[in-house]
């Protein structure tokens, strides 16, 4: 007889009915069939917060006005009812406050990124989860690729050789025009009481940075940046770019724009070494083009079974090949490997603490936040001072 497989336990603050990422996430957690959506709290308008949860199919006493009702009522529960992971889809203000209560009142947390608003931010939450048995992932989707895996793998495996090249670029261009007027996605992205100190570089830059840092598996120690505000009265950068240095001693450029008119999400990476380069683009994940030194191109393919596949690719393949895999199933992929870090977690109990630190295997945590925090702290310093080259601040201990 087959053992009945217990789900894990979320609730979720933000995400409410007209937010576009909050769908995004429960798509997506859903999606393996390992997690239940017990509770939130989804908007603080009252009758959003009621529709969403009921359109959800929730319990209607776990439908609460605010997350800090949610931490109260959730904890209140018994342990076998109460959830077990807090799922943060607001703006960027909101990320370190509600995830150092969750962690404080006994939850993991999984949010989406950036971590923080500052890296001072980010330094606190990450000394709060070093004080706790509570796990920690950032939704930094684009990690949950399979052929992202695959390309880590291609680089330390040595088949570039030498990494001497890579370049990273991330075009949008929903925000060519005045959208925060009439737009709420685009009005607190654009606040910097809400995203803080960065708009475009906040929220799509840290996805490029921390892919080529994945992908390289080095840090960049420094880069020279240069932010622009495009359109007239908006408040924060919608377009910058900076040529990078690496640890490993490779150079690079990144760009980042929302301002591309005719853009969609054209997220796109390069990487070359002394024998050999690759490249991959989100919008066709399921390929990577791999360009040996003197030979031909080749093409290789995401798919259950698909030849020269690394075993961290192939885990995160759903389906044969030819049958695409996207967006959704990258984030799910995060959400898989984060249910069963929690899972063993909590079966472990007071043992757990020892070796987690906040870090689900396959997952970004808390030391990628940081990561992103460093980045766009000298991004902003480097396009708002005469001196070329600025460091990146290591978040190493």
């Amino acid at each position: 007889m087959v053992a009945k497989m217990n789900k894990v336990r979320m609730g979720m603050v933000g995400g409410g009915e007209g937010a576009f990422i909050g769908a995004v996430h429960r798509h997506a957690l859903a999606l393996d069939g390992q997690i239940e959506l017990v509770c939130g709290a989804f908007s603080r308008d009252e009758g959003n917060n009621q529709r969403t949860a009921d359109a959800l199919g929730l319990d209607e006493n776990r439908a609460y006005p605010s997350w800090e009702a949610l931490l109260k009522a959730e904890q209140a529960l018994p342990e076998d009812e109460r959830m077990q992971v807090l799922i943060i889809v607001t703006p960027n203000h909101l990320h370190v406050p509600i995830s150092i209560a969750a962690v404080e009142a006994g939850f993991h947390v999984f949010c989406e990124k950036p971590a923080a608003i500052s890296l001072e931010e980010a330094s606190r939450l990450k000394s709060t989860l070093k004080n706790s048995s509570a796990l920690y992932g950032l939704a930094h989707t684009y990690l949950g690729y399979p052929m992202v895996w695959q390309a880590q793998h291609m680089v330390s495996g040595g088949a570039l050789g030498t990494i001497r090249k890579v370049y990273v670029e991330y075009p949008q261009g929903w925000l060519s025009a005045n959208e925060e007027s009439h737009n709420k996605q685009a009005s607190w992205r654009t606040d910097p009481a809400q995203s803080g100190g960065s708009g475009c570089m906040g929220d799509i830059g840290t996805h490029a940075f921390g892919l080529v840092e994945f992908v390289l598996g080095q840090q960049v120690t420094s880069l020279c940046a240069e932010l622009q505000t495009h359109v007239e009265g908006r408040r924060l950068d919608d377009d910058g770019a900076a040529l990078i240095r690496t640890e490993g001693g490779a150079s690079g450029v990144l760009i980042a724009s929302q301002v591309c008119a005719g853009e969609e999400n054209a997220l796109k990476i390069r990487v070359y070494g002394d024998k050999g380069g690759i490249e991959w683009q989100q919008m066709e994940p399921n390929s990577i083009i791999y360009r040996p030194l003197g030979e031909p191109f080749q093409v290789l393919r995401a798919g259950m079974g698909q030849p020269g596949l690394c075993d961290e690719a192939t885990d995160r393949c759903r389906t044969p090949g030819g049958h695409p895999e996207g967006y959704l199933e990258a984030m799910a992929n995060l959400y898989s490997y984060f249910a069963k870090a929690v899972k063993a977690a909590d079966a472990d109990g007071a043992s757990h603490h020892a070796n987690a630190l906040g870090k689900a295997a396959g997952v970004p945590g808390i030391d990628s936040g940081l990561r992103g925090m460093a980045f766009i702290d000298a991004m902003l310093a480097s396009s708002g001072s005469e001196i070329k080259w600025h460091d990146v601040p290591s978040t190493n201990e």
